[in-house]
């Protein structure tokens, strides 16, 4: 690999008392509707039980919870940021399962009780790139997707692990009309659902998760475009060939495959080199695999990250 990718700077720790001071800066007309949104408050969802993790999660300050749950991409709920949070009541989450089948010998059927009791949860402090150029440090909740590879057994001729997400054109708005081609599904080869870095997520600031970011479970690769990280997870399928994935097939052009962090390559619509930090005035210098490369480096040694972007 071109030595122009390797990138160790870590991005610079948030000033704590602009998060103190950060609601005189919103705007009235803001404020009002974002207090009437109960969901947004942590004190509203059930506790989860956790352990803090110390070897993944990053020691800069995390976005507020109102910031994480006020500012999303969310297309099930509405293509504008504030949307999700404003349709969150949409999304209907009473006896969720998720279902785990495909290439693999031992195929499963979880509730969200089943899947919060079976595996052990980690707190996950990662960041967050969008494709937009914007970031968020986030505690998410959830645990290792590789701990359920090895439960379900992948079969030897499966390479991919598929997602895929709700279908509820009925309740969600966003899914009324043609914006994507519905259900939201995304992929990922079987060596990156493995590394340690890949969580699916059950909550954030230790309580479950909020409708807005993804309820009741989701996916999070941090080295990835946020709209790897598929949210509102129904199926999750073990394939041999390369999986449909909602944003490469609506635009392979600008959304590719992989889509890892990258600064060298832009979006043919935004520069990538840098980003705006929630919650921030200035922007910062985006980090190759969005500063984790020491752990997802050797998945891509020799490819041309240009070509397969």
């Amino acid at each position: 690999m071109s030595n122009k990718y390797n990138l160790d700077k870590e991005n610079s720790i948030t000033d704590e008392i602009y998060f103190r001071n950060r609601r005189k800066i919103m705007s009235s007309s803001l404020v009002i509707p974002f207090l009437l949104n109960s969901s947004l408050f942590a004190s509203t969802r059930k506790n989860l039980p956790f352990i803090k993790d110390t070897e993944f999660s990053t020691n800069e300050q995390t976005n507020t919870i109102k910031q994480i749950t006020s500012y999303n991409n969310f297309y099930e709920l509405g293509s504008g940021k504030r949307d999700p949070m404003f349709n969150s009541d949409k999304l209907k989450t009473d006896e969720w399962t998720l279902t785990i089948d495909g290439l693999v010998e031992k195929p499963l059927v979880l509730s969200m009780d089943d899947l919060i009791k079976r595996y052990q949860l980690e707190e996950r402090i990662y960041r967050l790139r969008c494709v937009e150029a914007w970031s968020m440090v986030v505690p998410w909740i959830g645990f290792e997707l590789r701990h359920i590879l090895k439960e379900v057994k992948p079969l030897y001729n499966a390479k991919y692990v598929s997602f895929e997400s709700i279908l509820d054109p009925v309740n969600l708005p966003g899914q009324k009309r043609n914006v994507l081609n519905w259900p939201y599904r995304e992929g990922l080869r079987m060596d990156e659902a493995l590394n340690p870095l890949t969580l699916i997520s059950v909550g954030l600031y230790g309580k479950v998760m909020p409708n807005q970011n993804g309820a009741p479970v989701r996916l999070i690769v941090p080295w990835k475009y946020g709209f790897k990280s598929i949210k509102s997870i129904v199926k999750i399928s073990f394939v041999e060939d390369e999986p449909i994935c909602t944003w490469n097939q609506q635009a392979p052009d600008e959304y590719g495959f992989y889509s890892n962090v990258n600064p060298y390559v832009d979006h043919p619509r935004w520069s990538q080199k840098r980003e705006r930090r929630i919650g921030e005035f200035g922007k910062r210098d985006t980090l190759l695999f969005n500063g984790y490369s020491k752990f997802v480096n050797n998945l891509y040694t020799g490819m041309d990250l240009e070509k397969f972007f």
